[in-house]
């Protein structure tokens, strides 16, 4: 699905459509107005950068580990920690624990729970539909 004039940029992993926020007020919009409660939510621990969603539209309630391993390096390639040296933790959680506090910053969120998962930044590919 192309992503020319959108708020983020679209790929799909192993049949699951990923969408990648491309500024703060898109993130917000991709986290609170496109992603639903039972898709997953992916974003780098402490450093600005693009929220992640990997849609679920059949509501399974766990995503495959490869799926989230490569939505996770997206995460941290469209970051700040995009030239680290090492891995980079990224929060992963179900987009019915991120909530918006009123008044905050665009892009700043908080998250009721969540897991941890370390990554290599890595971009979009060739082998990758953008």
């Amino acid at each position: 699905m192309p992503s020319k004039g959108r708020r983020y940029r679209t790929v799909e992993i192993e049949g699951f459509e990923v969408l990648v926020g491309k500024a703060a007020t898109d993130n917000d919009y991709l986290t609170l107005k496109v992603a639903k409660p039972h898709d997953l939510w992916l974003h780098v621990a402490s450093v600005p950068g693009s929220h992640v969603v990997v849609c679920n539209p059949d509501k399974l309630t766990e995503i495959p580990t490869p799926v989230v391993e490569r939505a996770a390096e997206f995460a941290a390639y469209y970051s700040k920690a995009r030239a680290a040296r090492g891995k980079v933790e990224v929060h992963v959680c179900w987009a019915a624990d991120v909530r918006k506090v009123r008044g905050a910053p665009a892009g700043e969120v908080q998250l009721r729970r969540f897991e941890r998962v370390k990554v290599y930044p890595r971009a979009l590919t060739e082998g990758d539909d953008d």
